[in-house]
């Protein structure tokens, strides 16, 4: 896993929402209530996503079948480090931010 590659919101998210297994419309719900329902992922997007992080070994498709015979996936350790690293990214993004345009502020008040 490359520290410097940004992951997209949805794989974020999806990977937030992982800490405890979960099946497909539970990542899809749990998602959605932690972005304030401003993140919806389709099925087609989801299952795409859930997929490519499963051959990335960021997460695991459980052996056994979920309730109601859902399939549910889990957070690897190198996928909880992926996320660490995302939030580390998005955390350094907002402090530079906040660093300059309160900079921005200041001189303009000047």
């Amino acid at each position: 896993m490359g520290e410097s590659t940004a992951l997209t919101e949805a794989v974020y998210y999806i990977l937030l929402s992982l800490q405890t297994p979960l099946h497909g419309y539970g990542i899809m719900q749990r998602v959605e209530q932690m972005s304030g329902g401003r993140v919806r992922l389709a099925a087609g997007t989801l299952y795409g996503a859930l997929n490519s992080l499963c051959e990335k070994g960021w997460i695991v498709a459980l052996p056994g079948e979920g309730s109601r015979g859902k399939k549910q996936y889990r957070l690897t350790a190198e996928g909880l480090r992926a996320a660490q690293a995302e939030l580390r990214r998005l955390q350094e993004l907002a402090a530079n931010g906040e660093r300059v345009l309160r900079g921005t502020e200041q001189e303009g008040q000047a």
